[in-house]
């Protein structure tokens, strides 16, 4: 593969890389762990802080960081979703609360 000049003078930087994989990690967490009545809401905040942080990304010269940590989380979650998540789905908050009184 061809490596331009760019990206012999400026590597990549991990401690940038990792911030932004755990930041966009527990926004799709978020998202993915969410109750569907409430998801649109956890979507929506994902968007904006993603637009926010693609702006600070653009405006630090972070743009591949942000694209490798963006791709690192969603591997990442997958992964949850498939080892963890899958088995135990997000359930209905209605459901699994129970009030015991002095009767019951």
């Amino acid at each position: 593969m061809h490596e331009t000049t760019y990206e012999k003078d400026n590597p990549v930087n991990g401690g940038v890389l990792l911030l932004l994989a755990g930041l966009f990690s527990l926004l799709f967490f978020l998202v993915q762990r969410t109750e569907l009545r409430r998801r649109r809401i956890a979507t929506l905040v994902v968007v904006v802080v993603g637009l926010l942080t693609l702006y600070w990304a653009n405006f630090r010269d972070l743009g591949r960081e942000f694209v490798y940590s963006l791709l690192a989380a969603l591997i990442l979650n997958f992964l949850f979703w498939l080892l963890v998540g899958r088995y135990n789905p997000v359930g209905d908050s209605d459901e699994s609360i129970q009030v015991i009184g002095m009767d019951d």
